[in-house]
């Protein structure tokens, strides 16, 4: 079975950073591009930041760009999310999932699960 195990969160303050890590299990890795979302209560969840299979290719959310860089290492079956001067809200639960496309639609990066989730590492930012 497909198991996606997130670690790395946190609290922090407002302009500090935090290393995320994603370990996929049950699925051949570098056969799909990965997605990291962020989801607080009572909002739609969001695509963040999107990598090719490869890793050749990167995609990210207005809101973090320039401040967020997604990796990955095959041979570890591992994405990781770098975030910078994170803002309190960056507060989410971030979720790591694979994803069918990268999906480009007029140029736009849009994420596009499969729809395998895992169960999230929080993320709190503190003003």
């Amino acid at each position: 079975q497909v198991q996606l195990v997130e670690s790395g969160g946190g609290l922090v303050q407002a302009g500090g950073s935090l290393n995320l890590s994603c370990l996929a299990s049950g699925l051949t890795f570098d056969d799909y591009a990965m997605t990291w979302f962020r989801q607080v209560p009572g909002k739609e969840r969001e695509g963040v930041a999107c990598i090719s299979w490869s890793g050749a290719n990167t995609f990210y959310a207005e809101s973090v760009k320039g401040r967020f860089t997604i990796s990955r290492e095959n041979a570890k079956n591992t994405v990781y999310l770098q975030m910078t001067n994170l803002q309190p809200e960056d507060t989410a639960m971030y979720i790591c999932a694979p994803d069918k496309g990268p999906l480009l639609v007029a140029g736009t990066w849009r994420p596009s699960p499969l729809g395998y989730w895992g169960q999230g590492t929080q993320v709190t930012v503190s003003s």
